[in-house]
């Protein structure tokens, strides 16, 4: 469908306020991302801005979803270039990639990642964020889905009630096709993941390491087992 020409000088506009905040943010850190000092940066005054978002928490959830589309379609080329491969391969490959993007862009990680998300925006699960966020837990859901499909892993048959009930909730919300303590497996898998990716992100452990690729390894590792696939190491 066509757009009007008014249509797409709104649209430049709002790429450009976004590109502005993630410019502040890599650049001054997250407490210069205000809506005065993004309108500055591109001509405009703060009430100006207001004609494109309506708030600080608007455009801050349009920034973190450009994050996580770039996120997603990072890790999805990753998996996507190995068509032929295996499951394991296609999913190791998608979180290699996933680490790549963090080291490369620490910033745009600890905004997504690390910033308390405020209750306003959990009770919206249509927001742009949390819209952004799902199609990157796709990218993991989708391979988990088809290895449950051909090889189900390892489960635990002794899940606590309350654990349960919150799993059951979170599957019927997104759609989700797994059994419940296959979704515990999965998100006790990604906890750990985030966890040491956070740590090396952060810098939380370069008092002993300047390179941590050898961690994330030796959990992915960890983590192939637990699915029940095969370790491959990273191409040479």
């Amino acid at each position: 469908m066509n757009t009007s020409r008014r249509d797409r000088l709104r649209d430049g506009t709002l790429t450009e306020i976004r590109e502005a905040a993630r410019t502040l943010l890599t650049t001054r850190g997250t407490a210069a991302v205000t809506i005065n000092a993004v309108a500055r940066e591109v001509g405009m005054s703060g009430p100006a801005l207001y004609h494109y978002f309506s708030g600080h928490q608007e455009l801050v959830q349009a920034v973190t979803a450009d994050f996580f589309a770039e996120l997603a379609a990072a890790m999805r080329a990753a998996r996507d270039a190995r068509p032929g491969g295996s499951i394991s391969a296609r999913l190791l490959a998608a979180c290699r990639a996933m680490r790549a993007w963090a080291i490369a862009h620490p910033a745009e990680f600890g905004w997504i990642f690390t910033s308390p998300v405020p209750s306003s925006v959990t009770r919206a699960p249509d927001s742009a964020r949390n819209l952004a966020g799902r199609d990157f837990e796709r990218v993991f859901q989708d391979e988990i889905a088809k290895l449950w499909e051909t090889r189900p892993f390892p489960v635990p048959d002794d899940l606590p009630p309350a654990i349960r009930e919150q799993l059951r909730a979170y599957t019927e919300k997104l759609g989700i096709e797994l059994p419940v303590e296959a979704v515990y497996v999965t998100t006790s898998c990604w906890i750990r993941l985030y966890g040491i990716l956070c740590m090396e992100v952060l810098n939380q452990l370069d008092y002993i390491y300047t390179d941590m690729e050898f961690l994330y390894e030796e959990c992915l590792r960890d983590l192939a087992a637990t699915l029940g696939l095969d370790y491959e190491p990273p191409p040479a």
